[in-house]
């Protein structure tokens, strides 16, 4: 993706892929959705819960940016704070969701501590070679891990995945994911 310069078309496919799949599980399995998190009947308790986290994000995120010389807060994050969340609940659903939900659901489940463990040491690899980005989506999937856990809604993860996920870009790597993803479009 990176080395093509594919992002958009990645993340249309994947989220395509990702949509037909879980559309044929559904169709076989009409409850499979909500059992995955898709569900609003616990969202207001956990976005309660994720508020105080998500608030001490925010301002670290605009400190460590301010710190670091990389903030870069323009018009353009308005688009990703509304676009991002719907790749961030993908992304909770493919990495939390199913490696978490499933490892948790084994004949044999693992400990729970090492499921989160394992489940977040993905999550970052997977925003591997940037090192912040690496060490923020850790910390943030081993708090997210917990709570999906223990709630298993994806809807308020995501949302906090996409607006944590824009400010961090926006502010710690001072990058602009409009540009990156939608750049060839806009130009």
């Amino acid at each position: 993706m990176d080395f093509l310069q594919w992002r958009l078309p990645f993340i249309l496919f994947t989220l395509a892929a990702w949509l037909v799949y879980a559309f044929l599980r559904w169709k076989s399995k009409p409850t499979i959705l909500t059992y995955w998190g898709f569900r609003t009947d616990n969202l207001g308790t956990l976005l309660r819960r994720l508020i105080p986290l998500g608030l001490a994000a925010a301002v670290s995120c605009l400190i460590i940016g301010y710190a670091k010389g990389t903030l870069n807060l323009t018009w353009h994050i308005i688009p990703i704070l509304f676009a991002y969340p719907i790749w961030g609940t993908i992304q909770q659903f493919l990495c939390v969701g199913l490696v978490a939900g499933n490892m948790r659901d084994m004949s044999r489940p693992l400990n729970k501590n090492l499921i989160i463990v394992i489940t977040a040491s993905l999550f970052s690899l997977l925003h591997y070679p940037d090192p912040w980005l690496v060490t923020g989506t850790f910390v943030l999937a081993l708090i997210y891990s917990v709570l999906y856990l223990r709630e298993r809604n994806l809807y308020a993860l995501g949302l906090f995945h996409g607006w944590l996920g824009a400010l961090f870009y926006y502010a710690v790597v001072g990058r602009d994911p409009l540009m990156e993803v939608f750049g060839t479009v806009l130009k």
